[in-house]
C-alpha cells in the first residue's frame, strides 16, 4: 500500500484563521490555556467551543491529503489495541484501529508525526497505514482503551495483601508510632504504587473528591463521581498508619501531628498533564480521615451554555458582569459549582485593558491575567483584608471568595458603589433570600439596592445517560413526591410562557413531538419523562454526567424598589417571578422536559 503523501507546512490554526472558522481572540485565548495544560492549540480550540472537533479534523486530513475517521462511531478491536504498548500510544497519540493481511490501520491526529510511524512499523512488524482523527476524541479513546483500571488496582491490592508483616506500623497504640517508623514505611514500594494508583484511577474516573477513611476494623476509599459518592476498595488495615503517612508527606504536611486538622496539596504529572489535589486531614475516632479535592484544570469548562444555562439567563447574567460597576452574587451549597460560575463570568471580561483580582480560600484554578491572592486567617490575611489591599492596587474587578460577615459585606459593597464591579459567592438557598441575608448581617437596604447587579442561584443534577436514555411514565407516587398531581397545571407552578416556548425550541428530538402540543394550561401528564436503563457507559447507574439549575435574578427597578422597603424573601420572590426569573424548580422542569435529567433528582435539589 502506497504511503501518504506528505503533508503541508501551513498550521492549522492559521488555516482555521483564514477560512473565517475562529477569530484571532479565539486562537490567542487557546495559546494561553496551551502555556498552562501543555496541549497544542486545536487541542485547547476545541475544547474551548471554539470550533467542532469533527470540522477541524476533516480539514486537516483535506491538507494533508490523508483519509480521516470518526472514532466515536469506530469499535476498537480489544485484540488490536494490544498491538501498541500503552506509553507509546499515550505519548504519541497513537491508536491502532484494525488489520488487513500484513497493513495495520493507525489512527493518529497530528499529520506531520510521520517518525512515528516509521517506530511502529519496527515495533509491531506491520506496515502501518496512518488515517487522521481528532485529538479530543483519539487521547479519551486512548485512556478508556489502555486502562487497566480496576484490574490492575485489584492486582496491586492482592500483592499487598500478600505482603509480610514488616510494613505493619499500626497496632493498639498508634499514638506511640515514632515519626521515623513512619517515615520508613510510606517509602515502601507497594504503599507508594497505591498510593499513585488511588490518584491516577479517580482521575481517569472523573471523580471530583477522594475520600480515604479509617474504621476500626477496616479502611475504606470512596470516589465522589458526578455528585455521588461510590467505594472503590478497602486497602488491608495494617497499612492504615503507613497510607496516611504517605498523603501527608506528598501534601508536606506534618507526619508526627495526628491530634488537629492539616491542610495542604499534592500536585501530580500524568503525562502532558498537572494534576492539582487538595488534601485536608481530620483526626477521627479511629485513625485520620482524608479528603482530597482533584482540581483538574484540564476538565474545567468555562464556557456558560455547556453547563446548561437559559439562554436569558446567561444574558442577564452577562449583562451584570459587563457593567463597570456593582455586585453580582452567586449562592448556594458547597460542590454546586459556584466558584467554576464565577470563574466562567471572570474569563469573558478577562481582557489587557482591565485589571482582575481574586481573594479565595483556596486559589482552586490558576487563571491566567488574573491576579489570584491565597487567604489566610492564621497570619491575618482574611476577606476583609485582602478586599482593603485590593483597594489600594487600581482594580477593575474584584472577586471575593465568600461574603461571610458585616465587615466583609461591608467593605464589598463600598467597593461596587465607587467604581468596582464585585463578585462574589454566599450560602443561602435561593436568590431572594440572599438579599434578606445581606440585610440580617447588618448592611443598609439602600446600600444593598443600589450596589446589587445580579444575584444567582444554583444547583448541580446527576444528566440521565445518552446511551442508555429511554422514555417511561412516572406512577402516582414519583408525582406525589414532586408535589404535584396530574390536575395541577404550569400557571399553578408559576411557569412563564416564556420558559414554556423556550423548552420546546431547545428540548431533544424525540421529546420535541411531546412537547410542542403542551400549553400552559395543559397538566403535568402530558410532559414526556426521560430515565436510563443503565448500561457500561454509566455502571448501571443510568446516570452520567452533571448539569446545572439555575435562578437568575436580575435587580430591575421594581426589585430595588422592594429592597428599599426591607420585605421579606417571598415578597421579593413574588416580583422577581412577575419579571421574569425561573427559580430552580422551574428551571428543573425545563431539563425534565428536555429529557436531560430525572424528576427525582430536580426533586431532590429544588423546593416548590
Amino acid at each position: 500500500m502506497a504511503a501518504p503523501p506528505a503533508p503541508t507546512t501551513e498550521r492549522i490554526q492559521d488555516v482555521l484563521l483564514r477560512e473565517g472558522l475562529v477569530t484571532r481572540e479565539q486562537i490567542d485565548r487557546a495559546v494561553r490555556e496551551g502555556k498552562s495544560n501543555n496541549l497544542g492549540v486545536t487541542y485547547n480550540l476545541i475544547k474551548l467551543g471554539a470550533i467542532d472537533e469533527l470540522e477541524v479534523t476533516k480539514l486537516t486530513a483535506r491538507i494533508a491529503r490523508m483519509p480521516a475517521v470518526d472514532l466515536s462511531k469506530f469499535e476498537v478491536d480489544p485484540r488490536i489495541i494490544k498491538l501498541v504498548p500503552a506509553d507509546i500510544a499515550s505519548k504519541h497519540l497513537v491508536l491502532p484501529l484494525k488489520r488487513d493481511g500484513r497493513t495495520l490501520t493507525v489512527a493518529i491526529s497530528d499529520p506531520t508525526n510521520l517518525g512515528i510511524l516509521e517506530d511502529l512499523k519496527f515495533i509491531t512488524r506491520y506496515d502501518i497505514f496512518p488515517v487522521l482523527a481528532g485529538e479530543v476524541t483519539l487521547r479519551s479513546v486512548i485512556e478508556k482503551q489502555y486502562d487497566a483500571g480496576e484490574a490492575a488496582m485489584s492486582t496491586l491490592l492482592q500483592d499487598i495483601a500478600g505482603m509480610d508483616g514488616d510494613v505493619e506500623v499500626v497496632e493498639e497504640h498508634e499514638e506511640d508510632v515514632s515519626a521515623a517508623a513512619l517515615a520508613a514505611a510510606v517509602d515502601d514500594a507497594p504503599v507508594v504504587k497505591l498510593i499513585n494508583a488511588i490518584l491516577t484511577d479517580a482521575v481517569k474516573r472523573g471523580a471530583s473528591d477522594i475520600h480515604f477513611e479509617c474504621f476500626e476494623h477496616e479502611l475504606r476509599v470512596r470516589y465522589r463521581i458526578d455528585g455521588a459518592l461510590q467505594e472503590v476498595m478497602k486497602p488491608p488495615l495494617k497499612l492504615k498508619a503507613a497510607l496516611i503517612s504517605r498523603f501527608k508527606i506528598m501534601a508536606q504536611l506534618n507526619i508526627a501531628e495526628r491530634r488537629v486538622p492539616q491542610d495542604g496539596r499534592i500536585k501530580l504529572k500524568m503525562g502532558n498533564k498537572v494534576i492539582d489535589y487538595r488534601v485536608s486531614t481530620l483526626p477521627t475516632l479511629f485513625g485520620e480521615k482524608v479528603v482530597l479535592r482533584i482540581l483538574d484544570k484540564g476538565n474545567l469548562t468555562l464556557d456558560l451554555e455547556k453547563f446548561g444555562i437559559e439562554p436569558r439567563a446567561e444574558r442577564e447574567l452577562m449583562e451584570a458582569v459587563s457593567n463597570p460597576y456593582g455586585m453580582v452574587l452567586v449562592t448556594g451549597p458547597t460542590g454546586s459549582g459556584k466558584t467554576t460560575t464565577l470563574y466562567s463570568a471572570l474569563s469573558k471580561v478577562n481582557n489587557i485593558d482591565v485589571n482582575i483580582m481574586t481573594a479565595e480560600d483556596p486559589v482552586e484554578y490558576n487563571l491566567f491575567g488574573i491576579n489570584q491572592v491565597q487567604v489566610r486567617n492564621d497570619i491575618g490575611m482574611s476577606f476583609a483584608a485582602a478586599l482593603k489591599a485590593f483597594l489600594r492596587q487600581d482594580p477593575n474587578i474584584i472577586m471575593v471568595g465568600e461574603v461571610r460577615d458585616l465587615e466583609t459585606g461591608g467593605i464589598a459593597i463600598k467597593a461596587a458603589l465607587t467604581g468596582h464591579l464585585v463578585l462574589s459567592t454566599l450560602h443561602t438557598n435561593s436568590a431572594p433570600e440572599t438579599v434578606t441575608r445581606l440585610l440580617d448581617m447588618g448592611l443598609e437596604p439602600f446600600n444593598v439596592a443600589s450596589a446589587l447587579n445580579l444575584v444567582l442561584a444554583q444547583r448541580l443534577v446527576r444528566r440521565i445517560c445518552p446511551r442508555c436514555r429511554t422514555k417511561y411514565v412516572p406512577d402516582e407516587i414519583e408525582l406525589a413526591g414532586a408535589k404535584v398531581k396530574a390536575e395541577t397545571t404550569f400557571r399553578e407552578l408559576r411557569f412563564t410562557t416564556e420558559a414554556l416556548e423556550n423548552a420546546k425550541t431547545r428540548a431533544l428530538p424525540d421529546a420535541a413531538p411531546h412537547i410542542a402540543n403542551i400549553t400552559l394550561d395543559s397538566c403535568i401528564g402530558d410532559i414526556p419523562f426521560f430515565k436510563g436503563r443503565g448500561c457500561d457507559d454509566c455502571n448501571g447507574t443510568g446516570l452520567r454526567g452533571r448539569q446545572g439549575l439555575y435562578e437568575v435574578m436580575f435587580m430591575t427597578p421594581n426589585l430595588r424598589k422592594q429592597i428599599l422597603m426591607n420585605v421579606g424573601a417571598q415578597e421579593i420572590r413574588d416580583v422577581a417571578i412577575e419579571e421574569g426569573m425561573l427559580t430552580l424548580r422551574m428551571d428543573g422542569w425545563l431539563k425534565v422536559m428536555k429529557g436531560i435529567t430525572t424528576l427525582e433528582q430536580v426533586i431532590r435539589e429544588t423546593a416548590v
